[in-house]
């Protein structure tokens, strides 16, 4: 039975895809390296340390990972500014969650910093949800189950009660790994992409009841 959902962030609360994208390319520009905007498919959803250090790797390029991320959140917060909004469904989604007595909590392979900075962006806080999961409060990123195991027990419930909102492979992978169900949004991947979730939707708009009555 259905006790919580446990939210990624970037692609299922806020289109952020672009513009961290857009961020890092301008950073290896500054570094010399020309890379392009497909280089980053497959590392979406597994945090900026491998969508940043993945992309150098291909090229055979160093970097300094955490100068280079820096650097990229600099470039990103401008990009953003004044830019972002709730993609469809977020807020109504979340009221039907709190009518239901349901527990929420974001998991999210983003740093807190980029995190604090989309919420805001989007008119949300922390305080609006049960407990939040970063980049920083896990070891091990997605598609390792380790993100949505710890937002699981930071709000005191079993994996096996628990709903992932996911739109990429590698959180899909993560959630089942772990033992959720997953309702998978079509925003980055198909439904094919996606086919170990149990439910798929567009938007959270359009998601069907069941994702939170079963």
């Amino acid at each position: 039975m259905i006790k919580g959902v446990l939210f990624d962030m970037d692609g299922v609360l806020v289109d952020t895809e672009e513009y961290i994208r857009n961020a890092a390319i301008l950073m290896f520009e500054e570094l010399g390296l020309k890379v392009k905007a497909e280089d980053f498919f497959e590392f979406i959803g597994a945090g900026e340390n491998r969508f940043i250090g993945g992309v150098a790797e291909k090229y055979n390029f160093r970097i300094e990972i955490s100068s280079a991320k820096a650097r990229t959140y600099e470039i990103y917060f401008k990009l953003i500014k004044g830019n972002l909004e709730p993609l469809p469904g977020v807020l109504s989604l979340m009221k039907k969650c709190r009518e239901r007595g349901l527990k929420t909590a974001i998991a999210t392979s983003a740093d807190r910093t980029k995190m604090e900075a989309n919420l805001r962006e989007i008119g949300l806080a922390e305080s609006d949800f049960d407990a939040v999961v970063n980049a920083l409060d896990v070891k091990r990123q997605k598609s390792f189950p380790d993100i949505y195991l710890t937002a699981a027990e930071k709000i005191s419930l079993d994996i096996k009660d628990c709903l992932v909102v996911e739109d990429a492979v590698n959180g899909v992978k993560a959630a089942k790994t772990a033992g959720a169900k997953c309702l998978g949004l079509t925003t980055s991947f198909s439904e094919k992409e996606l086919s170990e979730a149990d439910w798929f939707a567009t938007t959270l708009e359009e998601a069907r009841n069941e994702v939170l009555t079963w």
